[in-house]
């Protein structure tokens, strides 16, 4: 075995790097393609994916290659991803812009001439020495040698990734919501990483002979590092564009394939990276023990998952855990119609071995009908019942069954060589159905002991018959949901975008803030002093900053005046009423804040409930917001 040196150890860890990046964007590109392959933005993060991972899987092959003619090969080969990834660049940038609304022909058309760059770079690097020459080898590294052209070709490299990062940037400014702005921080930050990932062998054909080998193989290892991690994050961004589902959803889905694909995929090529090629090892061949160390570690580590996937979710769900939780297991608590019939039909079975009966039914009520629901013993004793029983009569029959609380042999009502139940709700007492057995005998004649069982098999069934009913219903209203949830999915997964200008003005001013009617009823509490009204966020509007200079600087006190020129603006004409309806706004909003009177107090004066005067305030409050907002857009007009 060599000795561990430096340039070993360099090596082994880009050939590690290199397949993890492999897999890694391979995994990000077939998720992506198989999740929300309509959105554009989402086809081009497939073809940058593909050029970039065409990078890493030639540097994997050099690895091995044992001769410069291999070398040759696959160094021309991995053109393939070079030539292309920064029209797949720019082409990707274009695609996250015009989801913003930004539209134009001539990125378009740049996009065109770069693709066709690409194509034109790649013929000339792996059919010509016009971009990269023949091949040489330091120390450990072979490399391509710069061509005439290689210039040119670098340069315009560069142009392409400056561009693409500047189209990431300007759709960044114009994205309105916060989580839009967050994702889009996140892609433009990590944006950088295809671009590093072709750099490193885009620059060793001019490198290598100013710098030493481990140089540039501790070169690769950062930029490999850095393109595993950012292209991820570019990945958790791309998922969830053009899909309709909710944000924990596509986090949730994203999360555990990343958990269960690439993290698996990449354990085992460490391992049969790591595992020493020799002969023997602890006297087994090394590829039995590699078999077995594979195999292992998957199973381990998918159990592993399955026991972290409580704490994972519990992660991925930090705000709404408990709403999760219960969503969670709603596949575990419903019964679908199948699992209440099964154990519909067990009670059946139950109830009729414990009276040594042999054979029995529950029928239900269909549109005035009824219908077999289960049985035991030949179904033909039940249909010859159904086709001469009359509904009517049979519930006359059964009404004066069960009106106490156990069963007695009384309840047992004989009709046409049946012993009857009926099965009714917990709640309103309302007939569910009935249960039918075969009678032995003229009449019942059953043990305390057996009529108690009995009682507990009948509320078993009853039980069953309830839920169906209550379950159907909660079908029949989701079914109803189904386009009324789709749509508002879509709404909700649509970002809105702004330019620059419309954005600082919607942060400049709180009346646009979705949340404006909160700060004026928090500021108004404390209309006469206190933290909400000194440190509210309406000290920040024109109306207030414009009235400074009347009011000695003071923002508290200039904030006041326009609260009280808004309530005053509410003020009715003529004279003022403490009973009359069209008063009773201004009332409630000069007594309670601008008199400072106790809830009570204000309510005795206005003759109103304090309920009453609750839910009064709350509009009167939402009065003076929009009072506010039209004098603020007056004020900025």
């Amino acid at each position: 075995m060599s000795s561990v040196t430096i340039a070993s150890i360099l090596t082994f860890g880009n050939l590690i790097l290199s397949s993890i990046n492999v897999i890694i964007g391979f995994s990000l590109f077939a998720y992506v393609l198989t999740h929300n392959f309509r959105s554009p933005v989402a086809r081009a993060f497939c073809a940058l994916m593909a050029f970039v991972t065409a990078v890493h899987l030639a540097d994997v092959s050099v690895a091995d290659v044992a001769t410069p003619e291999a070398a040759n090969l696959w160094l021309r080969f991995q053109w393939v991803g070079i030539a292309f990834v920064p029209a797949a660049y720019f082409h990707f940038s274009d695609s996250v812009l015009r989801a913003t609304g930004s539209l134009s022909r001539w990125r378009r058309a740049w996009m065109i001439v770069g693709y066709l760059l690409g194509c034109i770079s790649f013929a000339a690097a792996a059919f010509t020495n016009a971009l990269v020459d023949g091949v040489s080898q330091k120390e450990t590294i072979y490399h391509l040698e710069a061509g005439p052209l290689f210039w040119a070709f670098a340069l315009y490299y560069a142009l392409a990734s400056i561009a693409g990062w500047w189209n990431i940037r300007r759709a960044r400014a114009r994205s309105l919501t916060s989580t839009s702005r967050r994702r889009m921080s996140y892609m433009m930050w990590a944006f950088v990483a295809p671009g590093i990932g072709a750099f490193p062998f885009l620059l060793v054909p001019t490198t290598a002979q100013y710098f030493s080998a481990n140089t540039i193989s501790f070169i690769a290892l950062v930029a490999g590092v850095g393109v595993a991690m950012m292209n991820v994050v570019i990945g958790y961004s791309v998922a969830y564009q053009g899909v309709f589902l909710p944000d924990r959803v596509v986090k949730h889905s994203l999360m555990h394939f990343l958990l269960r694909g690439p993290v698996v995929g990449i354990l085992v090529i460490v391992l049969m990276l790591v595992i020493p090629r020799v002969e023997h090892i602890l006297g087994l061949p090394r590829d039995t023990v590699l078999i077995v160390a594979v195999a292992g570690s998957v199973v381990i580590l998918q159990l592993l998952i399955n026991v972290a996937k409580p704490a994972i979710d519990r992660l991925i769900y930090r705000k709404d855990r408990r709403e999760i939780s219960w969503i969670q297991t709603l596949d575990q608590r419903l019964l679908t119609t199948t699992d209440l019939e099964q154990l519909l039909e067990n009670t059946l079975i139950a109830f009729c071995d414990l009276l040594r009966i042999p054979s029995g039914f529950v029928v239900t009520m269909r549109d005035s009908t009824l219908s077999i629901r289960v049985f035991c013993g030949p179904r033909e004793a039940a249909v010859a019942f159904l086709s001469k029983a009359s509904l009517a009569e049979l519930l006359e029959a059964l009404c004066k069954s069960r009106q106490d609380e156990m069963i007695r042999n009384a309840d047992f009502i004989p009709a046409d060589g049946h012993w009857l139940l009926p099965l009714r709700s917990r709640k309103d007492k309302t007939t569910l159905g009935i249960l039918g057995v075969a009678a032995p005998g003229p009449a019942a004649e059953f043990s305390i002991h057996d009529l108690r069982v009995a009682h507990g098999l009948v509320r078993r069934a009853e039980m069953a018959l309830e839920d169906m009913q209550l379950q159907q219903q909660v079908f029949a209203v989701l079914q109803g949901l189904g386009t009324e949830l789709d749509q508002i999915q879509e709404w909700r997964s649509i970002p809105r975008y702004a330019g620059e200008s419309a954005i600082q003005s919607l942060e400049a001013s709180p009346t646009s803030s979705a949340g404006f009617a909160q700060m004026v009823k928090d500021a108004l509490s404390q209309f006469w002093g206190g933290p909400k009204l000194s440190r509210s966020p309406l000290l920040g509007m024109h109306i207030v900053r414009d009235r400074l200079a009347e009011h000695d600087g003071v923002p508290v006190k200039a904030l006041r005046a326009v609260f009280q020129e808004a309530i005053e603006r509410l003020r009715p004409a003529g004279e003022r009423s403490m009973t009359a309806s069209e008063w009773t706004v201004y009332n409630i909003l000069d007594l309670r804040f601008v008199q400072d009177l106790r809830i009570r107090d204000a309510a005795r004066r206005l003759a109103l409930s304090e309920s009453d005067f609750y839910r009064k305030q709350r509009v009167a409050i939402e009065q003076v917001a929009a009072t506010l907002s039209a004098m603020e857009r007056a004020s900025e007009g």
